[in-house]
């Protein structure tokens, strides 16, 4: 018998209402924080329950009894998944959507309500302590990977709390820090990394994070809590702080923060009863606030899964699947994938002891570790040398030599490197893109002794290869969760293709990042002095060569693009545009690839990307296999924020369709004029120039009559009539009138 689709219940807003009605001040106060460190407060009166709440992005962090929010206290055996920075590489919604359903289901079976993630905040530095978290420095693919796996968690009834609401791009203080940005930069990168998640996938809550944004905490902005993500994305569920992110408890329940984690042990809830019964709070704002609690309390509660089961082994699987579509091949001379038939050396300590996971409040307590070198048990030609020991920076005399000989006797080499867990962690940030010496050392002198030398990293963030000319191949494994092994191992030897695309930049040293003369030196203030061209946006504009770009990801086949076509030449800014093109597999095995769409504006008026990611589509081809890739493009894709209007405005003009397999492996490309149907209000002045005026229709309608004559000398084609009509056009108004 097939099983039944489970309907959820959803109670009614007058039936929820009803029981805020009966509540006393108190008792409302106290729905407003927390139970202890991971339960909402329940009203045993009123049958309402308690729900629990969990941190895990990328797996379950559940802890039994006491708690913590920086992962060091022991919560139960669970799945780690791959973090953010490799689910993200996937370019994977399906993927992404299936991740999030089986953690769903992991939380119905641990009967917890809300799931805390996904982590979303943007990649401005490869610094950041955090960024094995988060999903890219690029707000498209962050906001679309996020929905996906919002959608798949909340499938099963289970909240989820998009993470860390909003400008939180810094280990560095963090709690007190100042995120100074100005109203485009957060329009287009910092908001835009939330904002589709938030309108399409409807999470049940939002997390507010700790530090201020413009010299306000973001726990009290009504700016955004309220104005941006309420009124403007139409967000219905409730925000929850970061744990112990509030400042002042009565300013951010008027902003909009309705859940304060953990408990404050009842002082704040006196201080909320003290706000109403004083009349600095309006008992209507904590009403709101309970209801949108209750609301996703019950959505849960009354549609628990009684016969969800952790199957652990299973999920298990879904980590190495997600491991598996999501793995870059940086480099590739035709050394992979190897023979198994090969005398093949696996070199280096994270090739039997995996660095998989990032440290902090995702840190899972994993059900299983499996390694590459246990995943090719079977495979007697593997040998092995541990090389270098977790951590160290200086050369092991003994552990050197032993890899040196191994390597030497192999057909190939394999080396597992990577960043020691203690460089990438919650709570601070890196000092620099460095490996350890005695890995880039022993790279180097592998490459000396063998000819086929690849090199299997294990970071959260970019790292510097100084010896990438040296190696024959890179794969990119990132933190790979619990089934990293079996991943590795698999792709290394052929049995799956590699398909990952980076969803971040990585350059070729620090210095070459352009946060790098500031990042963690401003003190509590945090000034996004780089603006709205952050990661793959700033390298090209100023044209710096990188390490390996944006959406670069390398296949064991070849793919061809061809028959590039835009469903019209010229379109008013109101319509939608279909971009259609043609993908061949002419390889020799079935692969994956990520159809990259960039837009640019071709004669921009002010600062805009060279070009800028607005649409991706990841498809299976197999051998010979052709496929028609079809997106389409609605405003947004040719639009900035315009600070004058408040508002996505799209400028009249040229605009080029790319088609990338990367960000600078641009295949196609054709244009297309885009009408605006939105006119900036402009206020002329004395000084503003004839060429400013003629550029808008109202200003050129309000003097047309005067400008008769000077229309017919801009018609002229003459060279001298074009000289002095650009003279003209340069001048302001006070100079123009002694002209005439």
């Amino acid at each position: 018998m097939e099983a039944q689709t489970r309907v959820p219940r959803i109670r009614d807003q007058k039936e929820i209402e009803n029981i805020v009605l009966q509540m006393t001040l108190e008792e409302k106060a106290g729905m407003c924080s927390g139970q202890d460190f991971w339960h909402t407060k329940g009203v045993e009166r009123l049958g309402i329950p308690s729900v629990m709440l969990s941190d895990g992005p990328h797996g379950i962090r559940k802890q039994e009894t006491g708690g913590d929010h920086l992962g060091t206290g022991a919560s139960i055996p669970a799945v780690c998944f791959p973090a953010g920075c490799l689910i993200a590489s996937s370019f994977d919604r399906e993927l992404a959507e299936t991740l999030g359903e089986t953690i769903g289901n992991e939380c119905q079976a641990e009967k917890i309500g809300v799931v805390l993630g996904p982590s979303m905040n943007i990649k401005r530095s490869p610094l950041c302590g955090r960024n094995f978290e988060y999903y890219s420095e690029d707000p498209l693919v962050s906001s679309e990977m996020a929905a996906a796996y919002i959608k798949g968690v909340q499938s099963k009834n289970v909240g989820t709390s998009p993470k860390h609401f909003l400008a939180n791009n810094q280990e560095h203080l963090r709690m007190t820090g100042n995120s100074i940005i100005e109203e485009r930069t957060l329009r287009e990168i910092y908001l835009a990394s939330f904002e589709k998640a938030i309108k399409e996938s409807k999470p049940w809550t939002v997390m507010a994070s700790y530090n201020r944004v413009n010299d306000i905490f973001a726990t009290e902005n009504k700016e955004y809590l309220t104005g941006v993500l309420r009124k403007e994305w139409g967000f219905q569920g409730f925000t929850v702080s970061d744990w112990g992110a509030v400042n002042d408890r009565v300013e951010a329940l008027k902003a909009g923060m309705e859940l304060e984690m953990p408990s404050s042990g009842g002082v704040n809830d006196q201080k909320i009863i003290d706000a109403v019964k004083n009349g600095e709070l309006e008992e209507n704002i904590l009403n709101q606030a309970c209801t949108r609690i209750l609301a996703n309390i019950y959505k849960y509660w009354d549609n628990k899964d009684e016969n969800a089961v952790f199957d652990r082994e299973e999920d298990h699987r879904i980590a190495q699947r997600v491991a598996e579509e999501s793995m870059i091949l940086l480099k590739n001379n035709g050394m992979l994938p190897l023979s198994p038939n090969k005398k093949i050396a696996f070199i280096g300590c994270y090739a039997s002891n995996p660095r998989y996971q990032g440290g902090g409040s995702s840190h899972i307590n994993s059900s299983k570790v499996t390694s590459a070198l246990q995943a090719g048990m079977g495979n007697s030609n593997i040998s092995y040398a541990q090389g270098f020991t977790d951590g160290d920076e200086k050369v092991d005399i003994s552990k050197w030599e032993e890899a040196l000989e191994t390597a030497q006797k192999a057909e190939a080499a394999v080396i597992f490197a990577g960043l020691p867990e203690r460089f990438e962690s919650e709570g601070y940030d890196r000092l620099h893109m460095k490996l350890p010496k005695c890995q880039n050392d022993l790279i180097e002198a592998i490459c000396a002794v063998q000819k086929n030398v690849a090199v299997v990293l294990h970071n959260g963030s970019p790292v510097e290869m100084p010896w990438i000319n040296s190696v024959s191949a890179v794969l990119e494994s990132y933190l790979g969760g619990q089934a990293v092994g079996e991943a590795q191992y698999k792709i290394l030897f052929g049995m799956i293709n590699p398909s990952g695309k980076l969803a971040e930049t990585f350059p070729i040293r620090l210095e070459d990042n352009p946060t790098w003369p500031y990042y963690g030196k401003d003190g509590n203030m945090t000034l996004y002095r780089e603006g709205i061209l952050t990661g793959y946006r700033y390298y090209d504009a100023k044209n710096i060569e990188v390490l390996f770009p944006f959406g670069h990801g390398l296949s064991y086949t070849e793919f061809a693009y061809s028959n590039l076509k835009l469903s019209s030449d010229k379109l008013k800014d109101t319509d939608c545009l279909q971009v259609s093109v043609d993908v061949k597999n002419i390889g020799k095995r079935l692969g994956k690839e990520v159809v990259q769409i960039y837009v640019s504006a071709m004669e921009p008026d002010i600062i805009r990307p060279v070009k800028e990611l607005r649409a991706f589509e990841k498809i299976t081809l197999n051998p010979g296999e052709k496929k028609t890739v079809r997106i389409v493009l609605n405003k947004r894709a040719f639009a900035y924020w315009n600070t004058e209007i408040h508002a996505w405005y799209v400028p009249e003009g040229k605009y080029r369709i790319f088609i990338g397999k990367s960000s600078r492996d641009i295949v196609l490309w054709s244009d297309i004029i885009v009408e605006s149907t939105t006119e900036c209000p402009q206020v002329f002045t004395r000084n503003s120039t004839l060429g400013e005026i003629l550029k808008s229709s109202s200003g050129k309608k309000a003097i047309e009559e005067e400008l008769q004559n000077l229309e017919k000398l801009f018609a002229s084609e003459e060279s001298s009539d074009a000289d002095d009509k650009n003279v003209i056009l340069s001048m302001p108004l006070r100079s123009l009138i002694s002209y005439i």
